[in-house]
């Protein structure tokens, strides 16, 4: 099992954890890592753009003028791709661009994200993240004390103020337990998660 010195908020080392093999020390899978990413992207697209086909755009009905004798080229309908106000040759339509992993994919895809971590030294841990009140300059301190930007940072629920005075800091992201996914976890250079939201997430992986 991999040891984790554990810090305060101050930045002070205040001992060491053990982390889950189940979770924290699995066979990195980069396949379904590559697929759980290009998955949650593909999911967020709404799928919405339409335009219209010749054969949908309004008018044109009539040929425009004689097939001969106007030394025009000819042309059948006003409303061909090459006219203003044409129809869009190849026009997009709305479709679903939504890709779906099973629940075991999923896990293991995660599971191989916060292991990479791990081995790269790049999973710190924190005793605790409790605020008495909401404070960007605080939750920044925190940060500078753990010499860490771009973060994610795991918290357990209840963790209210710590969410509301890092929501205004550029390049930090905090979540909760069952919130945390595989894109988020590669996006930022440094996870950093509380002693309570590693247990929890050990009880929920493992």
């Amino acid at each position: 099992m991999a040891n984790v010195s554990v810090y305060n908020m101050e930045g002070k080392e205040v001992g060491t954890l053990e982390l889950n093999d189940a979770v924290f020390g699995v066979e990195i899978n980069e396949h379904l890592v590559h697929l759980s990413v290009v998955a949650q992207l593909a999911n967020k697209r709404q799928g919405t753009q339409k335009a219209k086909t010749r054969s949908e755009v309004s008018g044109g009905g009539r040929k425009p003028w004689k097939q001969k004798g106007t030394g025009h080229a000819r042309q059948g309908s006003t409303r061909s791709p090459q006219w203003t106000g044409g129809g869009v040759v190849f026009a997009p339509t709305p479709r679903d661009y939504t890709i779906r992993l099973n629940k075991k994919e999923k896990r293991a895809a995660l599971k191989s994200a916060l292991t990479s971590r791990v081995n790269d030294n790049k999973f710190i841990v924190v005793d605790e993240m409790k605020f008495d009140e909401i404070k960007t300059k605080k939750f920044q301190n925190v940060m500078d004390s753990l010499k860490v930007s771009k973060a994610l940072v795991v918290l357990e629920d209840g963790s209210n103020n710590a969410v509301l005075s890092a929501r205004n800091i550029q390049d930090v992201k905090t979540a909760y337990v069952n919130t945390i996914n595989v894109y988020d976890i590669l996006k930022y250079n440094t996870v950093v998660a509380t002693k309570a939201a590693v247990a929890a997430i050990e009880e929920v992986y493992a």
